[in-house]
């Protein structure tokens, strides 16, 4: 009877064209377009800029730092003020005092992380000018120190050697939308769920099972049994997206650089809360469209709040602690750990934890609103 239940609520999910829509091809096609929105956004390698420079100095260290960015294809300078987007103004005596500053205008409406990329880049090129004036000085007094001066290199890639863990690879945009459109779209089983749930209920489905000595319990979970496997086959088809078709959009294709067993372990967790609020969604709504209407505001303010619509990085503190609340911020920052931090089993345990708690309780609730329901006759 059991086994019959199961196959029952798998033919019901598979007839339904709509929801195998909402559960498969909408998380694909987001990750699709948000991969490659953001691509430039999670980049600073063809990032370029266009700058004018009043050199008020007008000394041979001036004129080596223009020729140097010149030949640096991130700089694009201009003749004229206005369609520059940084003013860079070297002041008089620039080479003589060496605390001199440089004074830079910014004239167009850029992000922070672009003006930290452009101060980053070309303070580049005022360290090596800076440095390759004081190896000049010091030549004729110490030629070996001098030697080993001019052989030092000023990049940023040289001077850090980053790491993620066990990994080189750094972050990517498909790295953070693969994530967030798993998670949105695991929730989406509130759709077919609840259509179940309310025309069950209304036909007396439900309680004739009840009847016949099937208990609440039973019938919770041989429906939930075909949602989990569900969940499970979504997170793997949602990254063979991140990882075959992104790709083919010009964009980096998803890295996983954690364990397999961490991506099982969140999937797990993540796919008990979906269910239990679904559940609890189906059992307590009055008709399919309520259902149907409560989870969907549901899963897009819980979406919202947790970091799948923006990312949590760029929120306002106050917004990031209030993204702790929401069952799909646990799971996000689990897959998140789990791709860009290499994270292990051990690693994301907590937000497994926290999933499969929520998850069990919003099952129990459902399990004791449905008795409730059933023998009520509601």
């Amino acid at each position: 009877m059991f086994s019959a239940m199961i196959k029952k609520e798998l033919l019901l999910v598979l007839r339904d064209k709509h929801a195998l829509m909402a559960l498969f091809v909408m998380p694909a096609i987001f990750i699709l377009i948000m991969s490659v929105a953001m691509r430039d956004q999670f980049s600073v390698k063809n990032i370029e800029f266009t700058l004018f420079v009043k050199d008020l100095d007008n000394s041979a260290m001036s004129k080596e730092l223009l020729s140097s960015i010149k030949d640096d294809a991130t700089f694009h300078l201009t003749q004229t003020q206005k369609s520059a987007d940084f003013m860079l103004e070297i002041p008089k005596e620039y080479e003589k005092e060496s605390n001199a500053t440089l004074h830079l205008f910014i004239q167009s409406s850029l992000k922070e992380n672009e003006i930290k990329a452009f101060e980053s880049i070309f303070s580049e090129y005022i360290y090596k000018v800076r440095f390759g004036a004081i190896t000049e000085a010091i030549e004729p007094f110490a030629p070996d120190v001098a030697k080993q001066l001019s052989e030092f290199e000023f990049s940023v890639d040289k001077l850090y050697d980053v790491e993620y863990n066990n990994s080189k690879l750094l972050p990517n945009s498909t790295q953070q939308s693969v994530p967030a459109w798993i998670v949105f779209g695991m929730f989406f089983i509130i759709i077919p769920m609840s259509t179940i749930y309310v025309n069950e209920r209304k036909q007396n489905t439900l309680a004739r099972l009840n009847s016949m000595n099937i208990s609440v319990f039973s019938m919770t979970l041989s429906k939930s049994i075909p949602y989990f496997l569900i969940n499970q086959v979504q997170v793997w088809i949602m990254i063979a997206v991140g990882i075959f078709l992104v790709p083919l959009l010009d964009t980096p294709a998803l890295e996983i650089n954690g364990s397999i067993f961490a991506i099982l372990e969140i999937a797990v967790g993540l796919s008990l809360t979906a269910i239990g609020i679904s559940t609890l969604i189906a059992v307590s709504a009055s008709s399919s469209e309520q259902a149907t209407t409560i989870g969907g505001i549901s899963n897009i303010l819980l979406g919202a709040i947790g970091g799948v619509m923006v990312p949590k990085f760029i929120m306002p503190e106050s917004m990031q602690k209030l993204a702790e609340l929401s069952p799909m911020s646990w799971g996000l920052d689990g897959f998140l750990d789990i791709f860009l931090t290499s994270a292990d089993s051990s690693a994301v345990f907590e937000d497994f934890a926290k999933l499969a708690t929520f998850g069990l309780v919003s099952l129990t609730l459902s399990m004791i609103l449905l008795h409730f329901r059933i023998k009520k006759r509601l």
